[in-house]
């Protein structure tokens, strides 16, 4: 691989030194000329799961757009991905393993797999219309958990069966309560209870009246009220069946639905779309149709945003918990500018500052969960420590950009694929402190933050070798600010 990359450094430099031979006096022309001639090198290098393949995207022809390359170990000579090695390649992103890491699930084409290492044989989880997704190993690598329409599902792996886990349901009214097995066998009485569940709880005077009247005249009415009244008092001394607590989304959407290690926690947030807001409209002139069509574009500035709120779903107490983010460290505090506005920043002081939670990512042991948070105002990242039995927080690391929480690794949710765990009680991630975005590790019990990398120069990419002990990562010297 070293030998392929030197390559091509070489090659661009001799073709840019060829090039300069022709060149006249730069001109604002030539300079804004089609950026093809440059050439264009390689990007998003990975790996197969199986360690044959090194996959990049490249573009050596200037075609429209680039395509999958790929090297192996033997053989450093570039080519073009197939169809069929692009749909059969696993990659290490896209698989989960178990504890011993003797087995591992995946998601191919909406349906759940799992492979045995040691034999290489896969056996089909599920196989349905619905799309399932985001399989992982849970209760001591005993079930796989994954995700289908928004809802949670367990396969047990001892026993073959699926369970329902959670029951997020959308909009309209919750479903009606299960009646326990055998109500209807008594006299009827399933039939009257839902007859007695229809009927008005209360009317008018002259409905009362009349109702007691037709009581007293007919027997057979009486008859009829005993026989439900005693089916009624039946039902209510039944034991009560097991039935998942129904939690209602309402007109909110779901998010980052997960699971613990352990099967307890169940993870979300919910965004809530502000009402009323009005997007700019873009005049698209040069159309397919000759005629002039609108683009959507952004809202205003100023407008009111997506509002975030995160839950933990204890399925051991059947409670539902709100992360509490109002303790979070600054979550009052506003931007610099604002003191150039002193009666609208007493005002903004008042509320804690809207944020978005992402994560937990739970340690391999399920004994620490970590969340990544950002100030939608992207003046404030947190990354804290969540104790989803409380909902409560607490503070790692605090990072804090006057004009803007951003740079390499530093995208929502670590911004770099792959695990932050080092160890069952250390995490990495980038940080933009210095000015330059380098790499530390932080240890959640003590809180001790260390520096891993630092310079004049920015990591650009991180990956964390399968065996935890080294990281892979590319750079860039660039200035700070």
């Amino acid at each position: 691989m070293r030998n392929f990359l030197t390559g091509l450094t070489m090659l661009l430099t001799i073709s840019l030194a060829k090039a300069q031979e022709n060149i006249a006096p730069l001109t604002v022309e030539k300079i804004m000329r089609d950026p093809k001639w440059i050439g264009t090198q390689p990007s998003n290098p990975y790996w197969s799961l199986d360690g044959k393949y090194l996959f990049f995207d490249w573009n050596p022809d200037n075609a429209t757009s680039d395509s999958l390359y790929y090297i192996t170990p033997t053989d450093n000579v570039p080519k073009k991905a197939g169809y069929d090695l692009r749909q059969g390649i696993l990659t290490q992103q896209a698989v989960k393993y178990n504890a011993k890491r003797n087995a591992y699930v995946y998601t191919k084409n909406g349906d759940i797999f799992l492979t045995d290492v040691k034999s290489g044989k896969t056996k089909v989880i599920t196989q349905t219309v619905d799309f399932e997704s985001s399989p992982v190993f849970t209760n001591n690598d005993t079930r796989i958990v994954y995700s289908r329409s928004q809802n949670l599902f367990a396969f047990d792996l001892g026993d073959g069966t699926t369970i329902q886990l959670t029951n997020f349901v959308r909009g309209g009214a919750a479903p009606a309560t299960q009646a326990p097995a055998g109500a209807g066998g008594r006299g009827g009485g399933g039939f009257a209870g839902a007859r007695q569940q229809r009927e008005v709880a209360a009317g008018n005077q002259q409905e009362a009246a009349l109702k007691t009247e037709q009581l007293q005249l007919f027997e057979v009415l009486k008859e009829r009220k005993k026989e439900r009244d005693e089916s009624a008092e039946w039902t209510k001394g039944q034991p009560k069946t097991k039935s998942l607590k129904t939690i209602m989304l309402d007109d909110r959407n779901m998010l980052g639905l997960a699971i613990s290690p352990d099967g307890r926690f169940v993870t979300y947030r919910l965004a809530k779309s502000p009402t009323g807001d009005k997007n700019t409209i873009i005049p698209n002139f040069i159309t397919e149709s000759g005629f002039t069509t609108d683009i959507n574009g952004r809202t205003k500035v100023g407008a009111p945003l997506t509002s975030y709120e995160s839950f933990v779903y204890d399925t051991q107490n059947d409670t539902v918990i709100t992360v509490k983010t109002s303790e979070i460290p600054g979550i009052f505090d506003a931007p610099d500018y604002a003191k150039d506005y002193p009666s609208k920043d007493s005002i903004r002081r008042k509320a804690p500052r809207n944020v978005n939670i992402n994560g937990p990512f739970w340690s391999d042991n399920g004994k620490y969960a970590v969340v990544d948070i950002r100030a939608q105002d992207n003046k404030d990242r947190w990354i804290m420590l969540l104790d989803p039995a409380t909902g409560a927080l607490s503070l790692l690391d605090r990072q804090r950009d006057e004009a803007w929480i951003a740079g390499p690794g530093i995208g929502f949710g670590f911004g770099n694929a792959g695990s932050i765990w080092i160890n069952d009680n250390t995490i990495w991630f980038q940080s933009e402190a210095t000015g330059y975005s380098h790499l530390y590790k932080i240890n959640v019990e003590t809180k001790e933050k260390t520096t891993l990398t630092s310079g004049n120069y920015e990591v650009q990419r991180t990956q964390l070798s399968s065996d935890k002990k080294n990281f892979f990562i590319t750079t860039n010297a660039v200035h700070p600010g």
